[in-house]
């Protein structure tokens, strides 16, 4: 067993997880890294090729029983697991007049019970291993939260309540684990905002350009490294929350 730090990236197969991923195998850390309908190959034989050991792990999140399988796996797979990286999520638009109870329920299955899982069993783990430093939990917040629309209304009240649940876990896990807060603007393209489109919305952010992965992926790595932070958030937007709109990113002009 090799002696790096080995952290799980959920949703690690593409977009900003695979990102993460790849900076922290980069940087120290050997990778697990989950994926679900996306192929994690590529980022698998990167992450690999970065100087990491890692290895992907399949699992549906939303599914109760495999999201409480996903910690003993990577315990089994490297021997130890210091952090979590909740990164996962699911996006699908909803507004009030549309709100149904299965949409929400599909959302705060994928966006906020499994972060509650995951970290719940890491902390068994690092307890179990009467590890001397704590470890440590990343959750991927929403600038949004700071800067409320009313748009994909499901979407935001699962990251809401997963903003809550950074705060209620730091209490609940400490001095074992730390939980902390990534919150992310604007940062990559979607279905409705193309490069042109994105280029365009990140001009008009308050320092006149918009958060990268790469800097989602640093303010990361600074706090599975700040061993005095815990329940604290982090925003990554360029200064986008400090901008109000009346419309999600993807309805803007």
């Amino acid at each position: 067993m090799g002696h790096r730090p080995v952290v799980l990236v959920t949703g690690s197969a593409r977009r900003l997880g695979r990102e993460i991923a790849l900076h922290l195998a980069h940087h120290g850390r050997d990778v697990a890294l989950h994926h679900h309908r996306s192929d994690a190959g590529a980022t698998l034989s990167d992450a690999r090729a970065a100087g990491a050991d890692a290895a992907a792990f399949a699992a549906d999140l939303a599914d109760e029983a495999a999201c409480a399988a996903l910690v003993p796996a990577v315990v089994a797979r490297f021997g130890r697991l210091d952090a979590v990286v909740n990164n996962a999520s699911l996006f699908e638009p909803d507004r009030v007049d549309d709100f149904g109870y299965a949409a929400m329920e599909r959302h705060w299955r994928a966006n906020t019970a499994p972060a509650i899982v995951l970290a719940r069993a890491l902390h068994a783990h690092r307890r179990e291993r009467g590890a001397a430093e704590p470890g440590c939990v990343v959750n991927l917040l929403d600038q949004k939260l700071w800067n409320p629309n009313p748009d994909c209304l499901s979407y935001t009240l699962s990251k809401a309540a997963l903003e809550c649940a950074t705060t209620l876990l730091a209490q609940a896990l400490a001095p074992q684990v730390r939980v902390c807060g990534v919150a992310p603007g604007l940062t990559l393209g979607s279905a409705q905002i193309d490069d042109a489109k994105l280029a365009r919305l990140q001009s008009r952010a308050l320092l006149g350009y918009g958060a990268r992965p790469a800097d989602v992926a640093q303010a990361v790595r600074y706090l599975l490294d700040a061993r005095a932070s815990t329940g604290t958030t982090i925003l990554v937007d360029a200064g986008q929350h400090l901008q109000p709109h009346d419309r999600d990113f993807g309805y803007l002009p």
